[in-house]
């Protein structure tokens, strides 16, 4: 079987490489792909994006965001995950079967000393109750791709804040991800594989997968990509995994609640976005001001509903007219985080 090692360690040419290869004729299936990245969180493509991300700590600690073909729900990935992804003809599996697929990475973590890692509930992999890899799918053509993460030694604690969404009130038909307790997977397997980076362990992974009685005999089916591949790839880049409007604007319609006390009022705002834009706002409260509000909420209207878009408006506006008393900063810091 043909193996794919990315080169890269973005996860929006990591995910156009694998539909590029899936779409295209390149390798014949079955084949892996095998690739590991830089901080991000990969949201399902039915998912509210920012309803599942922490959006103001994801941008401060430059963490990417993209939206990947499968559904299922949002992950966290850092340079201490490998992920995978196994491509078959349609006709050799059955949609939602991720045991018959996910199982020789199974059987090679067993291997490793890994014994009580197993696959559990409709799409994780576990041991001892704890989750450390969680897999999605589809199809398109004739053929099917299931690929999933392997938490090796990913920093936990930032799971949790790049996922933590804040307490704002969001309503949408998003699919929601379901959150689990997570572990490392090192700490299940012998002693010898515990202290290794996580290159040495994809390439053990795909050295038992592959049953090789070497790397260098197991790389004798690596695939290399090529010039023809690289600028196919590209352009599936800038059309879909670094596009704002396939990571947020197909994000279904859903509405925020934001409400905060200041010393000189409370401001109650109500979003509806749809397509990624603010299609409506209302404010209301018990704050003055010299100005209807209706005429600032005009000038948010149509705005994308992001930090940076909605901050640069407010930012043009002299909100003491509106919110009379209550500082600037404060306002705009309250409403576009």
């Amino acid at each position: 079987m043909k193996y794919v090692v990315m080169p890269t360690r973005d996860i929006r040419r990591n995910l156009a490489t694998e539909q590029y290869l899936m779409e295209s004729n390149k390798i014949k299936p079955p084949f892996m792909l095998f690739y590991i990245q830089k901080p991000c969180i990969i949201v399902g493509r039915n998912q509210n994006t920012l309803e599942e991300i922490n959006e103001d700590y994801c941008r401060k600690h430059n963490i990417v965001i993209t939206r990947r073909l499968s559904g299922g729900g949002a992950m966290y990935d850092d340079l201490g995950n490998l992920s995978f992804s196994f491509v078959v003809p349609k006709d050799r599996s059955i949609f939602g079967d991720f045991a018959s697929l996910v199982n020789p990475v199974v059987s090679a973590l067993h291997e490793m000393g890994a014994v009580k890692a197993k696959i559990t509930g409709r799409n994780d992999i576990v041991i001892e109750g704890k989750k450390f890899s969680g897999n999605a799918m589809y199809t398109k053509g004739e053929k099917t791709f299931c690929h999933g993460t392997l938490m090796f030694d990913v920093d936990t604690s930032e799971v949790v804040k790049a996922l933590d969404v804040p307490a704002d009130k969001i309503a949408s038909k998003g699919i929601k991800s379901v959150r689990s307790r997570v572990t490392n997977l090192k700490l299940y397997l012998n002693k010898e594989y515990q202290k290794i980076s996580i290159y040495k362990f994809r390439d053990i992974l795909i050295q038992k997968i592959l049953k090789a009685d070497s790397l260098s005999s197991a790389q004798q089916s690596e695939y290399q990509l090529d010039e023809e591949d690289n600028s196919q790839i590209d352009k599936l880049v800038e059309k879909y995994y670094a596009n704002w409007d396939w990571v947020y604007g197909r994000s279904p319609r859903f509405t925020v609640k934001k409400r905060k006390h200041f010393t000189n009022g409370t401001i109650d705002a109500r979003f509806l976005v749809e397509k990624g834009l603010i299609r409506e706002i209302k404010f209301y409260g018990d704050f003055f001001g010299t100005r209807p509000v209706s005429e600032l909420q005009e000038k948010i209207k149509g705005t994308i509903y992001d930090h940076s878009h909605i901050f640069t408006i407010l930012d043009s506006q002299k909100l003491d007219d509106f919110f009379s008393g209550i500082p600037q900063r404060k306002v705009a810091d309250f409403l576009a985080g």
